[in-house]
C-alpha cells in the first residue's frame, strides 16, 4: 500500500489508447494516481474499472474544446489536484499526401489537436506544476526534426512540440520544473489506422517486419524520465526501434 499523503498524481492526455492507455497502466502500477484524460469515455471508465476510482479518475473531453477542458479540469476530485507531472500525449496525423494534394480541413485539425489544444492545458496547469516543482512531459516526434513526404503539416506540428518544450524549459528556469521533448520514431499503435482513415493493410503494411516501438516501450521511458532525481532534467530523447535509422536526401532526375 502506498501513503495516501505521498502518493503522487500524473494527468495523461491521450489515455484511450496507445501510448497514452499504456502509460495510466504504467504509473498505477507502480502506485500513482491518474487523471486519464480522452474523447472515448467508455474507455476511461474501463480503465477505472479495472484500477479502481481511487486510483484513476476518468476526465472525458475533446482537447480541441477548451471550454470543456477547463469543465474538465475544475471537476477534478480533491484527491487528484495536485497534479506533479502532466503528460502531452493526445494528437495525431491525418492523410499521407503531398502538401499540393493534402486536405486543409486535416490540416487545421493536427494544428488544433498537436499544437493549440497542447498550449492550452499546459498554460492551465502551469501555476500547480510550478508550486509543486513538477514536471511536463511533451511527446512529439521524429517527425519534428526529420521530413518525409507527406509528412507536411504534422512534422510542423512536432517540430512546435520539440521548439516549445524547449521555450518552457528557458521561461521554467529556477522553477525547478523539469521539462522533457520525448521524440519516438516507428511505434505500433492506433497512429496509422488513425492517420489512413482505418486502412488496416496500410497499416499492417508499414510495420511488417520492423519490430517496430511499441507503447509499453514509451510507457516505461516516460515512468523512467518523471522518476529521475530532481536535479536532473533530460531536454530531449529520441527514441528509434534499431530496424529504423536517417533517410537520405530525395533526388529527383528530368527524364
Amino acid at each position: 500500500m502506498h501513503d495516501a499523503e505521498t502518493r503522487k498524481t500524473i494527468l495523461i492526455t491521450g489515455a484511450t489508447s496507445g501510448f497514452g492507455r499504456a502509460t495510466v497502466e504504467r504509473f498505477v502500477a507502480a502506485g500513482w494516481r491518474v487523471v486519464a484524460c480522452g474523447r472515448r469515455a467508455e474507455r476511461l471508465q474501463a480503465l477505472v474499472d479495472a484500477h479502481g476510482a481511487e486510483n484513476v479518475h476518468a476526465a472525458a473531453f475533446d482537447v480541441r474544446d477548451a471550454e470543456a477542458m477547463g469543465a474538465a479540469l475544475d471537476a477534478i476530485p480533491d484527491a487528484f489536484r495536485a497534479i506533479d507531472v502532466l503528460v502531452n500525449n493526445a494528437g495525431l496525423a491525418l492523410g499521407t499526401a503531398p502538401a499540393q494534394r493534402a486536405d486543409l480541413a486535416q490540416w487545421r485539425q493536427m494544428i488544433d489537436t498537436n499544437v493549440t489544444a497542447l498550449v492550452t492545458l499546459t498554460h492551465a496547469l502551469l501555476p500547480g506544476l510550478i508550486a509543486r516543482r513538477g514536471a511536463i512531459l511533451n511527446v512529439s516526434s521524429i517527425a519534428g526534426s526529420y521530413p518525409y513526404p507527406g509528412g507536411n503539416a504534422y512534422g510542423g506540428t512536432k517540430a512546435f512540440v520539440t521548439q516549445f518544450s524547449l521555450g518552457l524549459r528557458s521561461d521554467l528556469h529556477g522553477t525547478g520544473v523539469r521539462v522533457t521533448s520525448i521524440e519516438p520514431g516507428l511505434a505500433e499503435t492506433e497512429f496509422t489506422l488513425v492517420r489512413t482513415g482505418g486502412d488496416r493493410a496500410a497499416s499492417d503494411a508499414l510495420y511488417a517486419g520492423t519490430r517496430p516501438i511499441t507503447a509499453g516501450d514509451i510507457a516505461e521511458t516516460l515512468w523512467w524520465v518523471a522518476n529521475l532525481p530532481p536535479h536532473l532534467n533530460v531536454n530531449r530523447l529520441e527514441v528509434m526501434p534499431v530496424s529504423q535509422s536517417f533517410a537520405g536526401f530525395q533526388i529527383h532526375r528530368d527524364a
